[in-house]
């Protein structure tokens, strides 16, 4: 496999893993796929809520555990470390302005598109910033607007594909219809970016993501010109990943009708393993909660049956009766838990032999 660049950065594998939210790829797992030459990503959505006062003090407690787990990520690996901020947090800014304190190599910015993203850093050098986008219409945009606004272009940008885990970016329709698949998606967003390339002389890779699971796949897309592809399913069946061993038995156990698409109560489309909790809400079933905090921008709290960050924390915690996992398209075929090296030496092999 060859290297991947962005900037003065450069890895080993042209592999970034996936943030996974809520707490499933926090400094355990990015650690562990640093040390092996990928892209570790620490997950910033709903990390307070294993800190004791996160109730009290939503914003200050999900600093503190941001800072926390850069600086163990740090301690525990030499290699690229990055954080994913969902544009739709209601303390996005927070998060970007402590992840540029404490030195993060990357921000990866989605879920919304980011477009003040460039203002944190004040001029300044900082972090490689990386947005996720679904098409090339967005790339354009995010691209013009930085270049006009803030003379910066994106580091790399990240197209992410309809058979991604977890919140989509895609309208139910699109999941399914062909002119929307990854291959479409990466040729679109590649002919946007090599404009501004051209015109800025400023190389802009392109990384693939979303259903992306063995190391043919990464072979396949490489082909299709991207620098990189981003994995996370994958990782979650691993020892270091940051979940309770039920949450990675859910994959395991899953069969490929399990997979459904849900409706968020933060108004996307979500993929998901099905299970009762899921069935009872689809049966109009609400399941009570207390909102600790207005975290996601879009989320109706008012009128939602359950809270979606208490769920996908039950679910973190392997309590699975009062809460639901997010997963990829392809989570029905991990079939075991292995090291983080012992998967990174499973997908080199797979790309050789493809």
């Amino acid at each position: 496999m060859k290297e991947l660049k962005i900037g003065d950065l450069t890895a080993k594998l042209p592999i970034i893993q996936g943030g996974m939210g809520v707490a499933i790829s926090l400094s355990g797992l990015a650690s562990a796929v640093a040390n092996e030459g990928g892209i570790g990503v620490i997950a910033t959505v709903g990390m307070n809520m294993f800190e004791e006062d996160f109730s009290k003090d939503y914003l200050g407690s999900n600093i503190r555990a941001l800072r926390k787990e850069i600086r163990k990520a740090r301690e525990l690996s030499k290699g690229i470390i990055g954080v994913n901020i969902m544009v739709a947090l209601t303390n996005y800014a927070d998060m970007v302005t402590t992840s540029i304190e404490e030195g993060i190599d990357i921000i990866i910015s989605g879920a919304g598109l980011p477009l003040n993203l460039p203002a944190f850093l004040k001029g300044k050098k900082g972090p490689k910033l990386v947005p996720i986008v679904s098409s090339g219409r967005a790339a354009n945009l995010i691209c013009k607007r930085w270049i006009e606004k803030y003379n910066y272009l994106p580091d790399a940008v990240i197209v992410e594909g309809p058979l991604a885990g977890g919140h989509l970016g895609f309208k139910i329709e699109q999941i399914a219809d062909p002119d929307f698949t990854l291959e479409k998606l990466v040729a679109d967003v590649i002919k946007e970016v090599k404009l501004f390339e051209a015109q800025y002389k400023k190389n802009i890779p392109v990384i693939a993501a979303g259903g992306i699971y063995t190391g043919a796949d990464i072979r396949k897309f490489l082909q299709l010109g991207v620098a990189g592809v981003q994995m996370a399913t994958r990782f979650v069946t691993t020892y270091e990943c940051d979940a309770s061993d039920k949450f990675k038995q859910a994959y395991i156990d899953s069969k490929k009708e399990d997979i459904v698409i849900i409706k968020s109560p933060v108004g996307m489309p979500g993929r998901a393993i099905r299970n009762k909790f899921i069935d009872d809400v689809n049966k109009g079933e609400k399941k009570p909660f207390k909102c600790p905090f207005h975290c996601i921008i879009t989320c109706d709290c008012i009128n939602t049956p359950y809270c979606i960050a208490l769920a996908l924390v039950n679910a973190q915690k392997g309590i699975l009766d009062h809460g639901f996992v997010f997963c990829g398209e392809n989570a029905y075929r991990a079939n075991e838990i292995i090291s983080v090296k012992e998967l990174v030496g499973k997908l080199k092999d797979e790309y050789e032999k493809a």
